[in-house]
């Protein structure tokens, strides 16, 4: 059984919408999490596997910091 069940099901058309929308400085978790039924750690497993090293690490400090300044984001 795969470790990530809702990423399997996911099509490719739906991953690109997500790494979209978690690249964007205006959206939520929970904004993708409504859209397509991933939670933020499933998001952050996805973003992952999709980035280079160095640039999942530069969206996770970005994110990061987004949180520090916003009570409710990523």
């Amino acid at each position: 059984m795969p470790k990530n069940p809702n990423l399997a099901l996911l099509s490719p058309d739906h991953i690109s919408g997500v790494i979209e929308m978690a690249l964007s400085d205006h959206t939520t978790f929970a904004d993708i999490q409504a859209e397509y039924g991933i939670n933020d750690s499933e998001v952050k497993t996805l973003m992952r596997r999709a980035l280079k090293g160095s640039r999942y690490k530069a969206w996770r400090k970005r994110v990061r910091s987004f949180g520090d300044r916003r009570e409710v984001y990523k």
